[in-house]
Parts: C-alpha cells; structure tokens; sequence
C-alpha cells in the first residue's frame, strides 16, 4: 500500500472578503444579527455544521464558493457595512462610561472580571449554565457601556459535555475536545513573538499556563490554558473539563486562574485597580495580589491586605453553604505551605483566611470566606438572595441586626441583544427607535412599547412560535435517527406540535431543586390539559444534569418516558444537548416560561428573564428575580413566596397551584380571542411584561449598578489606600489593631430619655430626645459611632427592622462620654430603641472588615 503524505488546505479568502475575517475575530458579531445573516448566508448549511462558528466556517467554505462571493455585489455591499459597523462601534468614544464617570486617569484596563465560565457564543464552548451565560453577558455589555474592563477565565480543552439520551432516556456525555485554532481566538504573544506564558509552583513542579486571547467587542477576554507540552500528560489535563475531575484538580483550576490569571495580567502589562470575583472560584486571586503588593512595595501581609481588599469586590451565586468549594488543610498544604511564608504567614494562620471560625482547625478551607474576607464589597445576586446570603454568614456577625450584615444585592440581567430575535428587533426599531438598544435601561424606551399595533405584535408573535417548532421537529427527528429508530418514529415526531397551542418552555440545569417534574405530579390533570380539544397545551423542555447528578439525571428519564405515551407524544418534546443556541430558539419562540425551583434556592437565574424582549410570559414560583419581579399585570406566580418546612408538602402545594393556574388563568387568557381572532388581554399582559420588566432585567443596567455602587468606589478607595506609599493602608492597620485591642473595655454605661416613654403617651411625629453615657477606654470619640437603633417590636420584645438614629458628643467628665440625639416617632404601634456603639473609620468597609458592636445591656 503506498505511503500517503497528509495535510491540510485551506480556502484562500479573496480580497474582496478580507472584512470577513476581521468580523469573526471579534465576538461582536454574537450580537449582531446583520452580521450573522451575513456569514449564514455565505454558507447556510456549512454555518450550522460550525456550531455557528464563523472561523471555523472560513477555513472549510469551499474556494468555489468564496470566489462567488467576491463576485456577489449585494454581499460585498453587506461586507462592507458589517465592517463599517463595527468600526463604529470599537472605534466610538461616547459610551455611557465616558459620560457617566469621565476619562479617568488611570491606566486601562480599569476592572478585572475572573470567573470560571464565560458564556458568550455557543462555538465558545467553556460554559455550563447561568453562571456562565451571566458572565458573558456581563462583557457584552461592559463592551457596549465602554467599561475599561478586562475578562479573565479558563480555556478548556474539553469544555462541558455535549449531551445525548440513550434509548431508555438516560443521559450519556460526550466530551469532544475543542481546536483552539478553529475558534474565534487568538494566543497572546511575549515581546520576542513567542506564546505568552506564566508558571505556577505545584507540589514538586512548575506548571506552566498560556494565554489565549478572545475579544468580546471592546473587552478583551484573556483564557488560560495549561494543555501544552512543557507540562505532564496529568498537568497538561488541568484545564480539559469544566467542573471536571476530582476536588485536588478543582484547586488546580481555582489555582489557574485566580492566581495565574493575575500573574498574565502582569505579564500583559495590565494591573487592575479593581478585581470582581464573580463567585468564590477566583478568591487565590486576593492572595495573589497581597503578594504582589508586597514584593513591589516591601510591606507586610496586613498592609497589603488592606491596600488590596480596597479595590476587590465578590458576587456570590450560591444559595446555600454546601455549594462554597471546601478544601481540607492535607490537601492544601503540598500546594499552599510554601506560599503562605511568601506572604509571612504560618499555614495555620493561613487555612485561617479561609476558616469561617479562624482558631477551628476542624474546619476546612472555605473560598467564599476567602473572598469575603478578601473585597471591600460583598453582593448577592437579587434581594431575596442577598437576605438568604446575610443569613448565611450571620455568625460572623452575630451581634448584628440581619438587615445590616454587609451584603448587598445586584439584581442579575441579560444581555438584551443577544437573545432578542431579529424579526422582534425589526419591530422595536421602527417603534421604540433606532436607537433602543442604547437605552435599554430607560424606561422611557420600553413605554413605546404600548404603541405597537395588538396585530402586528401578535402576528409576530405566531410567527415566532412556527418558526421555534419547525426547529424542534427537526431538531427531534434529527435525534431520533442518531438513536436507530424507525422511519414510524421519526414520521410521527414530524406530526409533533401544534403551531397554534399554547406554548410552555422549561429549559435549565437539571438539579433536583429546581423541581423539573412538578408540573407531572399528577399526570392525569396534566394529560387533560394537553389535549384539551379546544384548548390545547404543548411543552418544550431542554436542560442537563451535572454528570455526577444521578437525581437530576434521573428527572430527564423520567420526562422522557412520560413523553413516549400516546397521549403526550404529540405535546411534549425534550430537545437534546442544552445550549445558547438552543436556549435563543426557545426563549424566542415560547408563549410562557415555566420555572419552578424550591423557594429560597434560586439566587436569580436569568433563563425567565430571556423571554420578555421577545413578548414571551412568566409563569414562576417567586425565587430569585422574579420574587422582587413579579405582579399580577405581568405574570403569574406559583405561591405567594411561602417557605416549607416539609418539602414534600412544599411540592404538593405548589404543584396543585400550578395547575390551577394553568386551568383557571394561564389556557383561559391565551385562548380568549377577539372576533379578529387576536387574544388582546394576552397581549396587554405581553406589553406591560416588556414595558415593566425590561429595562430592569438586562444587564445594561446591572453592570451600570455594579460600575456606580462597586466599581467607583472602590477605585476611589484603592487609590486613597495606595497613596504616598501606602500610608493610609498602614494607618488603617494600626487603627484596626488599636480598636481590637480597646474594643472589651466599650461599655454604655447609662441611657435616658425624654419624654420618659414609660410614663408619657407618645403620638406619632413626636421627638424622643436620647442621652448615653458611653465609657470608651483607650479609644476616642473619633473611633466610634454611637446610635439609637429604633424601630417596631416584634413578639419577642426585640426591635424588628430597625433603622439607627445619630448621637452626638457633647462632653466628657469622670471617664465617660456624654452623647445626645432623637428620635422622630413615624409610626403608631409598639415601639422600641436601644443604644449601640460601632466603629467608624473613612477608609474601612464597616461591619465588613471589623464586626465589632456594642449594645445598652441590662
């Protein structure tokens, strides 16, 4: 047999397309429907077989092809335009930053977002789910809003795992590995044009770490990657799998990239002056800038600390404290012992930073207390999740009211473009404006909303519904062959769906609290409500379970063989293998979004919030967003928020609300149609979700919130910090210290007030004048704060959503310290105040940094 010597050719790209590859370079074409239509109309059916990768597809397109092309006047002239376009757009200086904040002096880019999955197009496979999506879209619209932000994450080789059901409707994985060199990314290079590299110490080795660039509009992403050959085979795998791998290669992981990714930051000349963690994954990240800061500045741990955590924020998305990354101390110590006297600290003192209780040696290493410990800022992801989160951490704030524990909330969005469909895009430019997406967090913008003709909007609406269920049949079909079945299966699968029945789209994480099945706990009033003659109902549902979530994947099959019944094959179809571009043909396409996670579970999720710029309902418990989203006039709620403590009963519950909202209100208002046939309530309802919601819940808005309360401020403070050689950093150690030390000796030694509101009857819009005498100690009047914390009584005599009232210094005589103040009485009922001391200090993020309090005792 003769000896055949292989290559590889590629397509020459003509220079009348050479825009072309510019334009797939730059992920901005994610978001840009003109350019998309562009590269699908090049070649639709190789587009599809890319995975929607138009790098890939250049380098496959035939020549025949390409030349055609560049002889195709009209697609030249679409070339150009998309080129024209984008240059605008990369090239454009007034940006919402730059109106809002002005150029600021500092060296760009500014803000540095770390975070283990980034979610940004589906041939950019290194997301899982929401995490990863809400990451993305937090670049998209960085890049829109011209925030001088910079990405930093993982580039897996693997990725996550590409999902197919076996023929008892068992999940199988598939984890097929990625070419970097056919995706829209390019490696970084060091001065003398060599891959740009950084090296980690591990146990025994170095690790060495490459770094790819991927650009994302104006922001560029930078992705880590240790699959290269200096590293060993076990080492070179360190970055094959999202979520992969035991809890030793989860550190590894966390090791990349907090502290990898800072070291290419340095390496590509970029020194953040602020850090946002986008959950706990990332926190080595606060260790690895305090050693910097030392090396650069020869300061200690602590000054380091407090010059850093100025300018570190952490977002946490976990509802619960089983979902931290926990790593006990024989697992650290091979790779942390040595580091730890980098940083002049013992490995004990070390595991401490970590430790919810710093001292129990018990315990094991927790990133988010890592984190928390680590950012001046703390912020959970709604506010019912910011509570949930406070309740989490309150026994390192035990003296402390819940609603003062420093945790605060920004509400997650969506990055609108990207998942409003082109024909819904049509539409809201010739009545919302041109200009719309510029403004999507104007409320102004939506209002006009209401001048859409109920017609129009409708006929759009069926339109997007056709156009979903044709993707889904053959979509189906396509599966069905996969799996061996029969030309009657795959016939009857064709017949499915109905474009004119009601639509209900579930697709997310198959995790077992998420309660995917809730809607089949009873089957026979489901099958009644999907085949009602008159008026029938439809369900598309998607989603994966985590490999090692036998429960979650067990939901699936369950799904799966309910759907296989007679009287549900028709009405019920699981589309295979959950991605963006999956979740964009749902999102656009669906009547109502179902979600029905077990209260209080949901940090946010985003998944309901992708249906309302494409007029699409929500149908939801009230977790998450959509607990502080929800009202009659735009939706329904599953419950009023209630929480169980019997979760069977919480099911039970619920599932027999959601029925009863589906037969009573959801099918009734759908198919309640004028004598044109237009169900105009249904439409009412469509335009005041997109006028109400949408200019909330996207994340124009969110990451404006995170720019205004976190971003600012926080660079503020890090300068401040890092001036004059880190002199109010030293300051603010030594003050820290003097307070713990004084702290014990803070007594109140005596309160008063006037009128005595034991004696006198109080009405409301009186003032109760206040007196403390405080005992201080060694510290003075300027270390501390003192207020009458004030507010309702609740059964328990103790004071229930309090807010404080201000004291001040009059005098001191004998050791004690004279303060005064009142209190305005706004409200009738049992009332009640109580005396406390806090500390105070410009430059600390108080009680964050320093949960010191004391309070009036008996």
């Amino acid at each position: 047999m003769p000896i055949v010597h292989a290559f590889h050719v590629v397509p020459t790209l003509p220079p009348p397309l050479d825009g072309l590859r510019a334009l797939a370079y730059n992920l901005h074409w994610a978001w840009d429907h003109e350019a998309i239509a562009l590269f699908e109309r090049l070649d639709p059916d190789l587009w599809e077989q890319s995975g929607h990768n138009p790098v890939e597809m250049l380098g496959a397109v035939s020549q025949q092809r390409l030349n055609a092309a560049a002889q195709d006047e009209s697609f030249l002239a679409g070339v150009e335009q998309a080129g024209r376009r984008a240059e605008a757009y990369l090239q454009s200086e007034d940006t919402w930053f730059r109106r809002e904040v002005g150029d600021l002096a500092v060296p760009k880019p500014l803000i540095a977002y770390f975070s283990m999955e980034f979610g940004i197009a589906e041939c950019l496979p290194i997301y899982s789910g929401g995490l990863g999506v809400l990451s993305g879209d937090h670049l998209k619209s960085s890049s829109d809003l011209g925030l001088p932000l910079t990405g930093v994450g993982l580039l897996y080789q693997q990725g996550y795992f590409r999902q197919t059901l076996n023929a008892d409707g068992w999940q199988q994985e598939r984890y097929p590995n990625n070419d970097f060199t056919r995706m829209p990314l390019l490696p970084e290079r060091d001065p003398q044009g060599e891959p740009l590299r950084v090296t980690l110490d591990f146990p025994g080795r170095t690790v060495a770490v490459q770094v790819w660039r991927a650009q994302v509009g104006r922001v560029p992403l930078f992705l880590l990657d240790t699959n290269i050959p200096p590293n060993s085979p076990g080492d070179q795998d360190i970055t094959d799998q999202l979520y992969g791998g035991d809890m030793e290669r989860r550190l590894q992981q966390e090791m990349v990239l907090g502290i990898g990714g800072l070291r290419a930051l340095a390496r590509l000349g970029i020194q953040p002056a602020v850090c946002h963690m986008n959950e706990g994954h990332s926190a080595f990240l606060v260790l690895e800038r305090i050693r910097m800061l030392m090396q650069a500045q020869q300061v200690d741990f602590r000054v380091a600390r407090e010059a850093v955590a100025a300018g570190d924020l952490f977002t946490t998305h976990t509802p619960v404290p089983a979902g931290f990354d926990l790593f006990p101390p024989d697992l650290l110590a091979p790779y942390f012992a040595a580091y730890a006297e980098q940083l002049g600290l013992s490995f004990d003192a070390f595991m401490g930073l970590g430790r919810i209780h710093r001292q129990d040696s018990g315990e094991k290493f927790n990133m988010a207390m890592l984190a928390l410990r680590g950012a001046h800022a703390v912020n959970g992801v709604s506010r019912l999740h910011g509570r949930v989160t406070r309740r989490m951490v309150q026994a390192g704030f035990a003296s402390f009211p819940e609603d003062e524990i420093p945790i605060a909330s920004v509400t997650n969005g969506i990055h609108t473009p990207s998942f409003v469909s082109p024909a819904m895009e049509r539409l809201l430019d010739r009545y919302l404006g041109a200009g719309w997406q510029e403004a999507l967090a104007d409320p102004n913008t939506w209002a006009r909303v209401t001048d859409i003709p109920d017609e129009e909007l409708w006929a759009l609406r069926e339109a997007q519904r056709q156009k979903l269920l044709g993707f889904a049949r053959e979509r189906l079909q396509v599966y069905l062959r996969q799996r061996g079945l029969g030309e009657p299966e795959i016939l009857q699968a064709a017949a499915a769906l109905d474009p004119h029945a009601l639509t209900i789209g579930f697709a997310r994480r198959f995790a077992t609290y998420k309660r995917a099945t809730l809607l089949f706990s009873d089957p026979l009033r489901l099958l009644r409500l999907l085949n009602n003659a008159d008026r029938p109902v439809q369900l598309l549902m998607a989603g994966k379970a985590h490999p090692r979530d036998e429960g979650g994947k067990d939901l699936i099959r369950q799904i799966i063989h309910f759907a296989r019944q007679d009287e549900a094959r028709r009405r019920i179809v699981f589309l295979e293998d959950y991605d963006l571009a999956l979740a964009r043909q749902m999102v656009q396409g669906v009547d109502v979004w179902l979600n029905t996670p077990r209260r209080p579970m949901e940090a946010s999720g985003t998944s309901g919030m992708k249906v309302l710029p494409n007029g699409g309902l929500n149908l939801s418990v009230p977790d998450g967003w959509w607990a502080e989203a929800y009202d009659p006039e735009v939706g329904w709620s599953i419950g009023r928020g209630e929480e169980y403590a019997d979760p069977a009963e919480q099911d039970r519950v619920e599932a027999n609300t959601l029925y009863e909202l589906l037969e009573n209100d959801v099918v009734p208002l759908f198919y309640d149609r004028s004598p044109e046939g237009i169900p105009r309530a249904w439409i009412g309802k469509m335009k005041n979700s997109m006028r109400r919601l949408c200019p909330v819940y996207n994340t124009n808005r969110m990451v404006a919130e995170y720019t205004q309360r976190f971003y600012i401020p926080a660079l503020q403070r890090q300068e401040a910090l890092a001036a004059d050689h880190l002199a109010r950093a030293r300051s603010l150690v030594e003050w820290k210290q003097r307070l713990r030390a004084g702290w014990p000796q803070v007594q109140i030694a005596q309160v008063e007030a006037q009128p005595p509101p034991d004696e006198t009857p109080l009405h409301v819009g009186h003032r109760l004048r206040v007196a403390a005498s405080i005992h201080l100690g060694v510290l003075s009047p300027q270390d501390v704060t003192v207020q009458a914390f004030h507010g309702p009584l609740d059964a328990d005599n103790r004071i229930a959503g309090g807010e404080p009232a201000p004291l001040t210094w009059k005098a001191a005589q004998n050791g004690l310290h004279q303060y005064e103040g009142e209190i305005t009485l706004s409200a009738s009922g049992l009332q009640g105040f109580s005396v406390r001391v806090l500390p105070t200090h410009p430059d600390a993020a108080l009680p964050l940094e320093l949960p010191l309090i004391t309070w009036e005792e008996k």
